[in-house]
């Protein structure tokens, strides 16, 4: 290999490199991820010596009927949000990449919910939906909820969650796809205008398959960043109304804080780590993104 030929025969720096990020990863990472597993064997309330119990928190993860439905409602939590997240995300996205006039004033304004933390978002929609106080005592009656008590059915509380994590995340995900979307050489609409193809087919057969790449990546974001929703469920409906918006964070949370069941809790913790490893590589190898290549390949 000739150092400073170009392309695939340039040298690539040596492993030493990564050595910093390496070692980051395995003290704040792995390590944690390591005593976890270790302490799910374990029967500990945080204070004194954990006991190793053997497998009996996993015995008892697999045959507790709250994890069953906290697991089915964190998937659909998972499901919905993704779809409405990408649904407005994409087309934002693609629309912030343009030429638009006042397009950077609006932007700027739509990017607002970045800078605000879970906590404060969680409780300024409850506040919104509060029923005595809030808009939903307005908003209710039109959409067939005379008393505005939007989040008092399970159905209602779910969808509630859903509207408010999609609020709070559509604007990162606009990022990447507006990042993206500038990054589309502007030979290909004039290719595709030549051909004599509309603004909506040209948005399915060059803006589309042009951000696959990004349509992944924004999905495995979501997808697992939906497993760590917590703030907002337990600030917004504290996990009701009954066990209906319980998820596996949720009841982690009790089981380490409520009832000081620290071995139990580090069994649904691992459980979520297994989870979210099984779904992004299940994401990567379903989706194609290991064998995708460049977009700008050839040009």
């Amino acid at each position: 290999m000739t150092p400073g030929a170009g392309g695939d025969r340039a040298p690539r720096p040596g492993a030493v490199y990564v050595l910093p990020a390496a070692l980051f990863f395995a003290f704040f990472a792995v390590l944690p991820l390591v005593l976890v597993a270790l302490l799910s064997f374990t029967e500990w309330t945080g204070i004194g010596d954990p006991r190793f119990i053997g497998t009996d928190n996993w015995t008892r993860l697999a045959g507790d009927p709250l994890v069953l439905t906290s697991t089915r409602t964190t998937l659909l939590l998972m499901l919905f949000a993704w779809a409405a997240q990408t649904a407005l995300a994409l087309p934002l996205g693609v629309w912030a990449a343009g030429r638009q006039r006042n397009r950077a004033v609006l932007s700027a304004i739509f990017f607002l919910p970045l800078l605000l933390s879970s906590a404060a978002i969680a409780l300024m929609w409850k506040s919104m939906l509060d029923p005595n106080f809030g808009v939903a005592a307005v908003v209710g009656p039109w959409i067939g909820v005379p008393d505005g008590n939007l989040i008092g059915t399970p159905r209602g509380a779910l969808i509630c969650i859903i509207i408010t994590v999609t609020w709070q995340f559509v604007p990162f995900h606009t990022l990447l796809y507006q990042g993206a979307a500038r990054n589309i050489p502007a030979v290909l609409y004039d290719a595709a205008r030549m051909d004599g193809a509309n603004r909506w087919q040209s948005f399915l057969r060059v803006t589309l398959p042009q951000l696959r790449n990004t349509i992944v990546t924004s999905s495995v974001l979501m997808l697992v960043g939906s497993l760590t929703y917590f703030e907002t469920i337990l600030l917004l409906t504290g996990g009701g109304p009954g066990d209906s918006t319980y998820v596996l964070p949720f009841l982690m949370y009790q089981a380490a804080f409520e009832r000081s069941e620290m071995g139990y809790a580090a069994a649904i913790a691992t459980g979520l780590v297994l989870l979210g490893t099984l779904l992004s590589l299940a994401i990567v190898r379903f989706s194609g993104f290991s064998r995708m290549r460049s977009t700008l390949e050839g040009m």
